[in-house]
């Protein structure tokens, strides 16, 4: 098999399907050709009997993944080219379905900087494998938008409230925090990575593979948010975000105090709407009905003043000073919040439709 575009590398080597995302020079953002080639390929090795495995990393030095094409998305919703901001969606997240039902392994090496799609292409998978120098993070919020590609899905599984604080503070995440957010199973040493892969490219059998990956998994070292999980579990089980916020305020934690300040720099609006869908997401029994409700709020958030605003400050013209709109969490309603989630009357942007 060969690839369908040259910005993602789609092979065969040896019994194991390999898939490198192929634009270093932009971190390996992904592009609605990307996504789609990616779920093909993964539908024809998943009935494919030489396949034994599928294996995914990312190409060059600085990370897998920056996630979704940002500026690209920033260019649609200014032209107001929306279905194909829905094509890119329904692609994305049709993807990051068929790699959680994938009925064969399927091993994401996260690298360097791994944000938002970047764990959606990964962290679904069976064999979620983490570098030392991994960073992490779903940082959304910070350009009025929610964690998608299933991040709510995924977020609102960790323990106690720490994907809930991850979530509304855009946290750096070390290797470490990913195990105890339950993003990863395994950490390995960066060095390693040549040779582990070189084990599984021979792998002949699934015993084979998970032996390699056992033997080159280290201990995963300190996690922060494991030392904060207390106070964090206290602040964020409040109602809403004024909750939330007065609990931070309230703690004596040095912390709590720099997770507030991060809240006050993100959108009010992406902080409200994510909540929201975090809280609902723990009462999806399957990933899917999660997807079908990012899709609609993507959608949404695509469409709103914040998107443009927090992508022109933090990507565009890079001064990091969004205006938003509300401006503070006090002016987002309820019913501000809530227009967000219901139906858009388009059946375009209000089913997924999976295969």
């Amino acid at each position: 098999m060969s690839g369908r575009t040259a910005d993602v590398l789609i092979r065969s080597v040896g019994r194991i399907g390999r898939i490198t995302l192929n634009r270093p020079n932009v971190l390996n953002a992904l592009t609605r050709e990307m996504v789609a080639s990616i779920g093909e390929a993964l539908a024809e090795w998943a009935h494919d009997k030489n396949v034994i495995a599928v294996l995914i990393d990312g190409a060059g030095e600085r990370g897998l993944c920056a996630g979704g094409d940002i500026r690209w998305l920033y260019e649609v919703g200014r032209a107001k080219r929306f279905d194909e901001a829905a094509s890119f969606f329904a692609n994305e997240y049709q993807m990051n379905a068929k790699i959680a039902a994938f009925p064969k392994p399927h091993i994401a090496l996260m690298d360097g900087i791994v944000m938002g799609g970047g764990i959606g292409i990964s962290s679904h998978g069976s064999r979620r494998i983490v570098t030392d120098r991994a960073v992490l993070s779903m940082p959304e919020v910070s350009i009025g938008m929610i964690p998608d590609a299933g991040g709510t899905f995924l977020l609102s599984r960790a323990p106690d409230e720490l994907g809930i604080h991850a979530a509304l503070t855009a946290m750096r995440l070390s290797a470490a925090d990913a195990i105890v957010l339950r993003l990863a199973d395994k950490v390995i040493s960066a060095a390693s990575v040549p040779s582990l892969f070189e084990e599984i490219e021979r792998a002949e059998d699934i015993r084979s593979i998970d032996h390699a990956l056992e033997i080159s998994a280290v201990a995963p070292g300190s996690s922060w948010l494991e030392g904060a999980r207390s106070w964090i579990a206290r602040c964020y089980r409040g109602s809403d975000m004024e909750a939330i916020t007065a609990a931070l305020e309230a703690s004596p934690n040095p912390g709590a105090y720099a997770a507030l300040r991060a809240i006050r720099k993100q959108s009010p609006t992406a902080l409200k709407i994510t909540l929201r869908a975090l809280r609902e997401a723990r009462a999806d029994p399957v990933l899917r009905s999660c997807l079908c409700r990012e899709f609609r709020l993507a959608m949404r958030c695509l469409q709103s003043h914040d998107f443009l605003e927090g992508v022109r400050a933090k990507i565009i013209d890079k001064d990091d000073h969004p205006v938003w709109q509300p401006a503070c969490l006090e002016k987002v309603s309820a019913a501000m919040v809530g227009r967000y989630f219901s139906p858009f009357g388009d059946p375009r942007f209000e089913l997924i439709y999976f295969d």
